[in-house]
């Protein structure tokens, strides 16, 4: 490992709202039910049912601000994703063109600094014939390395039939796909103490993880490679729940394998919060399936992603440098 290779950590977990998309939800979202609210001094609010996000400070929206944020902490290149509310709140024409917007964004976000930001591209999964449209467009855009996808579209689980068009398309383009919740199961119980968060996100991961399994989507795109966000949220730890499901129960027969044998068809981030968890991650998944993310910049996120995989105390240098970018750069193409 050179030294310079350990200074290019690749961030994979990082958010991007671009200014054109808010001013389209602001500008034109408001019968489809969002509402906007300038936070004197934080920055733009949005709120769509029962998805709120926080003030979206510059480091969200601003280029400049944002590379220094990497510089500062060590960081090379940032995988750009929107986040919440992404765009299957609205109808067909506004997804469509919300997500076109995103990923016009994205190129541009490239354009400007080629050697430290990507993108992954976010399309109307509600409307799978637009969405294959977008995909087709953004594929030819300048960064685009990967496609965005919530843990469910609407109210449909990512298993769903409708779905399969896209599906196809991502393997044929051989991308990989990224997903990050949206809405979580049990709103209601979770509105206190930010458990939508702190337990609603990775709930939602491990679903939408069981559904690939469950639902055969792994077993009909055997060259689909999926990113789980959060460490692979609750799904790494509850995967021997779910074989054990498998083992004994005649309906669950669905899947070719049982679920532990799907658990390096995934990939996961470091956004998991303790050295234990990671170093558990990369035991069950190994080294090669695990890239550096901060879920930039959320209150939640990592000040110092790099330190998190540099000063792990039992990783060896090789592990590392895998982690840190290694694994990044062969899948995205960087």
């Amino acid at each position: 490992m050179t030294h310079d290779h350990a200074a290019s950590p690749i961030d994979i977990h990082a958010h991007f709202y671009p200014e054109s998309y808010l001013r389209i939800i602001r500008d034109e979202g408001g019968p489809l039910g969002a509402e906007t609210k300038m936070v004197d001094g934080k920055g733009l609010m949005l709120k769509i049912g029962d998805i709120v996000t926080q003030p979206l400070e510059r480091r969200f929206t601003d280029l400049d601000a944002r590379i220094e944020a990497m510089d500062r902490q060590g960081v090379k290149v940032h995988v750009l994703s929107l986040s919440l509310p992404m765009v299957e709140w609205a109808d067909r024409a506004l997804g469509h063109k919300l997500s076109a917007t995103v990923n016009d964004a994205l190129a541009d976000a490239n354009s400007r600094q080629p050697d430290r930001l990507f993108g992954l591209c976010t399309l109307p999964w509600h409307a799978p014939d637009l969405a294959v449209k977008e995909l087709d467009r953004a594929v030819q855009l300048r960064g685009i390395r990967g496609v965005y996808c919530a843990t469910k579209v609407r109210d449909l689980e990512l298993s769903d039939a409708s779905l399969t068009p896209i599906f196809e398309r991502i393997e044929a383009l051989g991308l990989p796909l990224f997903l990050h919740p949206v809405g979580v199961i049990g709103h209601a119980r979770l509105d206190k103490f930010y458990l939508h968060n702190l337990l609603g996100n990775p709930f939602e991961t491990a679903i939408a993880a069981a559904h690939f399994i469950f639902g055969g989507v792994l077993d009909r795109f055997p060259k689909l490679t999926v990113c789980l966000p959060h460490a692979g949220g609750a799904f790494p730890y509850l995967v021997w729940r779910l074989q054990r499901g498998y083992d004994v129960r005649g309906d669950l027969k669905t899947a070719k394998h049982g679920p532990k044998d799907y658990l390096r068809r995934f990939y996961y981030d470091t956004v998991g919060y303790a050295q234990e968890s990671h170093e558990y991650l990369v035991n069950l998944v190994g080294a090669d399936r695990v890239m550096m993310g901060s879920d930039f910049c959320f209150p939640i996120a990592y000040e110092r992603p790099v330190e998190i995989v540099t000063d792990h105390p039992t990783w060896a240098a090789a592990q590392k440098s895998m982690i840190l970018e290694g694994n990044a750069r062969r899948l995205l193409k960087i």
